[in-house]
């Protein structure tokens, strides 16, 4: 089980659609800013669509039936002045040179037994105009020819029939109004996009350089962009790191002076003991001094941190292997398995020192130690990372103390004693050192029988 992929079961939420769509929306700023943009003008169009083609187009379509239809009744009453077929021949030779309307009188025909056609907005103004200036039976059909609309009016003796063009009836350059709109919409949101890219990329700098600043890298290259409110942002991340840097430096600076102070009377009894010559009381001075040297160094580190180091690009695997060379010369065994790409960013010094303080401690408790490197996938979108993990067949510690071990100078009363011997400050340094990084160590129950450590290091 790693520890670091451990995460706490939410109960079941009731459904509620406030919750879905919080779900569906983007989580980054940009991809927000650009549905804030685009979705407007995406029901900006809706609206201006539906009163266009419904409103406007249903007015065109009127005007354009009622002129047509009133021409058909003008031909039709012309002809019934004198129904023979010289008359019918001279208005359809006249209709059709003048109005571009194809007519035939057809003596002896009916209307067509078909239902004529209906149910679209230009059969019901057709209709609706027929009825109103035409009080003959008809019969209209708008689907059968691309280009015309065949309209049948039954008269004394027969039918006439009339093919108009479809453009004399209904606006038919309706596509080039969608064409346009499709096409100023693309341009806006092209724009849009553009615009949007420029002022978004200012603030994943400056999220960059935060990160980066957290997991202790350095970013000499950042520096103010971007909108007023971005600018003051960033102006007032560089204003925070720098007070950060002068707080470090003059800590380190005290510290260095705090351990010169220090060393200076540990080495004159450290001399003094030298002259004294041998015995055991001298060796029990001996060994309480080098006990002082060593809780010294541990405080010092731990006031220190894990400034004061630049990072660099490490390979874990050899820093791992160091670190089993140092165990094995205090006469420890390491078992390695070491898994992926494991080169990233660190402060190779610091570091070390937290990996060691953490197998020193599973090699002082422990007949056996495994120790696992693997980068993790970069499933979540965040670049992944590198979990080390330290296994031993100790005696472990409560679960309840889990937590409490990293607490500076903690002690534990039970049967192993993380610290025993030392200054209660090793795991705290090592935590400190590993979110110093922008990661974390956490602690479990191991499968071999002992604790479980895992260092996590973003990449």
């Amino acid at each position: 089980m790693n520890a670091h992929s451990e995460r706490k079961t939410a109960a079941p939420m009731a459904w509620h659609p406030f919750q879905v769509i919080k779900r569906l929306m983007p989580r980054g700023l940009y991809g927000r800013s650009l549905i804030i943009i685009v979705a407007p003008m995406v029901l900006l169009q809706f609206v201006v669509t539906y009163v266009f083609l419904e409103r406007h187009w249903q007015l065109v379509t009127q005007r354009l039936s009622a002129k047509t239809v009133a021409e058909v009744a003008l031909i039709l009453a012309e002809f019934e002045e004198n129904q023979s077929p010289q008359q019918a021949a001279k208005i359809a030779a006249r209709v059709n040179a003048h109005i571009g309307l194809p007519v035939a009188f057809l003596d002896g025909e009916v209307l067509p037994e078909t239902p004529s056609s209906s149910g679209s907005l230009l059969d019901e103004s057709l209709n609706d105009e027929l009825r109103l200036r035409i009080a003959r039976p008809f019969w209209i059909n708008t689907s059968q020819y691309d280009k015309y609309v065949d309209i049948r009016i039954a008269y004394n003796g027969g039918v006439m029939r009339v093919l108009t063009p479809a453009s004399h009836v209904y606006a038919s350059n309706w596509h080039i109004f969608l064409v346009w709109m499709f096409g100023t919409s693309v341009v806006l949101i092209i724009v849009a996009i553009v615009f949007l890219r420029n002022q978004i990329r200012p603030i994943e700098r400056l999220a960059e350089a935060a990160t980066s600043f957290g997991m202790g890298r350095d970013v000499p290259s950042f520096r103010p962009q971007g909108a007023a409110e971005v600018r003051s942002a960033a102006q007032a991340f560089l204003d925070m790191r720098a007070r950060i840097q002068r707080q470090i430096e003059q800590r380190t600076a005290m510290l260095a002076g705090v351990s010169h102070d220090l060393r200076t009377p540990l080495t004159r009894f450290k001399l003094q003991l030298a002259m004294l010559g041998e015995g055991p009381e001298i060796e029990e001075l001996r060994a309480d001094i080098a006990e002082m040297e060593r809780m010294l160094e541990d405080y010092l580190a731990f006031a220190r941190g894990h400034q004061g180091e630049t990072s660099e690009e490490t390979d874990l695997a050899e820093l791992i292997e160091e670190v089993r060379g140092d165990a094995q010369r205090k006469g420890h065994e390491l078992r390695l398995e070491l898994h992926g790409d494991l080169v990233l960013p660190l402060r190779r010094h610091a570091f070390k020192r937290c990996l060691t303080n953490i197998v020193d401690n599973a090699c002082r408790h422990a007949a056996h130690v495994w120790v696992t490197a693997i980068r993790d996938s970069d499933e979540a979108g965040d670049g992944g990372g590198i979990d080390i993990i330290v296994d031993d067949d100790g005696v472990g510690i409560p679960d309840e103390q889990l937590e409490e071990v990293f607490r500076p100078f903690y002690r534990l009363d039970a049967a192993r004693n993380l610290e025993d011997g030392g200054s209660g400050l090793g795991l705290a340094i090592a935590r400190d050192i590993a979110r110093g990084h922008g990661g974390d160590i956490l602690l479990a129950r191991s499968p071999m029988g002992g604790l479980r450590a895992v260092i996590h290091v973003p990449v």
